[in-house]
């Protein structure tokens, strides 16, 4: 059975270094150690070229989660996709290409070198987006790629401007750089954890597989970003237009996760809204919550794209939740884990996200804010819960309008053996953190209302999203483009990309790409425009000569 099986092999090796660096981490954490591994790559008289690898308790718990997730994702993969194909082996090393850019991003201190894995992620995160081949897959591939393209080019312009200060190692100068600076890496990380007004590509990324939306969505791509302003915390001075746009993203990405239908462009929206909350916590100044969120939500997060995957698979190929209803009779345990994750993304207590989003949430009360954001806060808890309880209700509830002919089996294969390991941490990894890591030193007293207004928004949102099902909506069919279209930007820049498309086209052929236009094929094209210009020029008769021989005489005169 296992042999020459590439993704068991790879799924042992990357659990096994993923037990190991966590309790590494775990002893560094405890013993207050910081590691520094140097490498000097080249070295010619006064030139020293040295590669720098730094480890603290922050950067090795997150490769332990990073690869944990990668490990049963693998796991996952090796029965979705298949392993025995040539294309299954080219998905396989892509992954691996994503994991190892990640763990070069998250291990430097050195932007040059994060440079490397910011870069990596970008463009295999885009071979992995364009993996099925369809147009569809195309385009969302290049609105993905192009979107992560403007987060490089901030960071090499902050590169540039860090040579100032002698050293491209920003640990070591955080606190004498520019708010200018900090407001590039701030746009950089904007666009990675698809921000608004960055925030198209998210939903439209879902075009690749589902194991890589786990992967992406969970703990790699979409979490760079924040990782990297957790690495560059300092006091910022514009955080309150940043907490501004988090806020927004937090709760438009809800609500148009009340009115999409599509499985997988849910989940990735609920991933915009926790990004918003892990950026608004941020900015707030609340870095190991920030932090202890992003642990929490990599966990559940991929096990909902994983059960997700597992109705996807079992149906046909079908995304849409309106022809689901009663999986639950069908696939009891892969039911139960999505439910769990799904309640865990609400913060319904004693699971994973409750620690992290409560925590957040009531730390937020002695910071200060003011109503708007007090209220949006809470709003966005009670959209969570929405649309949480709006995904259930179609799944498992609604009647089955499934293909009577699907096949289903809920046997304990390979995907059901990651999906329980997920299913396990995703509800024990939030106290074991917050027991292991000293999150909850924080004494804060509350009146008995405070305290329970959290949980009594989640049950607000629950209670309106239930009552939402039994309304007839009268709403105008623009309004539910502009929800499903994510605020029409994917549509701007759609325009934009089609009208440069039409001018950059010969208008003779209408099948060459701009690239190729203005590239190799172009080139060729008008070589062979000009030979063939020159022969009948060299062809002619004597009054042609005669005449050119007038015509560059007068301008030469």
């Amino acid at each position: 059975m296992f042999n020459n099986n590439y993704y068991y092999l790879w799924s042992i090796i990357l659990f096994i270094i993923s037990i190991t660096f966590f309790f590494f981490s775990l002893y560094l954490g405890y013993n207050g150690l910081i590691y520094f591994i140097e490498y000097n790559l080249y070295f010619f008289n006064s030139i020293n070229l040295c590669y720098l690898i730094f480890m603290d308790w922050i950067s090795l718990s997150f490769i332990s989660v990073v690869l944990f997730i990668s490990s049963m994702v693998l796991f996952y993969s090796m029965q979705y996709m298949g392993y025995m194909s040539y294309s299954s082996i080219r998905f396989l090393f892509l992954v691996l290409l994503f994991v190892f850019s990640m763990l070069l991003m998250i291990m430097s201190p050195n932007l040059v070198s994060i440079l490397l894995g910011w870069d990596g992620l970008g463009l295999v995160s885009y071979c992995l987006v364009i993996y099925y081949s369809s147009t569809k897959s195309y385009l969302a591939g290049l609105i993905t790629c192009l979107t992560n393209r403007l987060g490089d080019v901030g960071l090499l312009i902050s590169i540039c401007w860090m040579i100032s200060y002698g050293s491209w190692h920003f640990m070591f100068y955080s606190m004498f750089f520019s708010e200018y600076l900090y407001l590039l890496i701030i746009l950089s990380c904007f666009t990675k954890s698809a921000q608004i007004p960055f925030s198209c590509w998210l939903p439209a990324a879902m075009a690749a597989p589902t194991p890589v939306s786990a992967l992406v969505h969970s703990s790699t791509l979409v979490t760079a970003g924040v990782y990297l302003l957790i690495r560059f915390y300092n006091y910022f001075s514009l955080s309150i237009y940043m907490i501004f746009i988090s806020l927004i993203t937090m709760i438009m990405s809800s609500i148009c996760a009340l009115f999409e239908y599509d499985l997988k462009k849910i989940i990735a929206l609920s991933t915009l809204s926790q990004l918003g909350l892990m950026m608004t916590s941020l900015f707030l100044n609340m870095v190991e919550l920030s932090y202890f969120h992003l642990i929490t939500h990599a966990m559940f997060k991929s096990l909902l794209f994983l059960c997700s995957g597992v109705f996807i698979y079992y149906m046909n190929d079908n995304q849409d939740i309106r022809l689901m209803g009663c999986v639950c009779m069908s696939l009891p345990l892969t039911t139960a884990c999505f439910n769990i994750s799904s309640l865990s993304l609400c913060g319904i207590p004693f699971l994973s996200g409750f620690y992290s989003k409560d925590l957040i949430v009531e730390s937020c009360l002695f910071n200060n804010l003011n109503l708007f954001i007090f209220i949006g806060f809470y709003l966005s808890l009670g959209l969570t819960s929405g649309y949480s309880l709006r995904l259930f209700y179609y799944t498992m509830i609604f009647s089955n309008n499934y293909n009577p002919l699907c096949l289903f089996n809920d046997k304990f294969d390979y995907m059901k053996i990651s999906i329980f390991m997920l299913t396990v941490f995703s509800v024990t990894i939030g106290c074991f953190i917050i027991w292991i890591m000293n999150f909850d030193l924080l004494f804060m007293l509350f009146p008995i209302y405070m305290k329970l207004f959290v949980l009594l928004m989640v049950m607000l949102g629950i209670w309106l999203s239930f009552e939402s099902f039994f309304f007839n909506y009268m709403f105008f069919i623009s309004f539910y483009f502009f929800n499903n279209y994510m605020w029409f930007m994917y549509s701007y820049s759609f325009y934009m990309y089609s009208s440069f498309y039409y001018y950059s086209l010969n208008s003779g052929s209408k099948v060459l790409y701009w690239g190729e236009y203005y590239g190799s094929i172009g080139l060729s094209f008008y070589l062979l425009k000009l030979s063939m210009l020159f022969q009948n020029y060299f062809s002619s008769s004597l009054k042609i000569f005669l005449l050119m021989f007038v015509f560059w005489f007068i301008i030469l005169i």
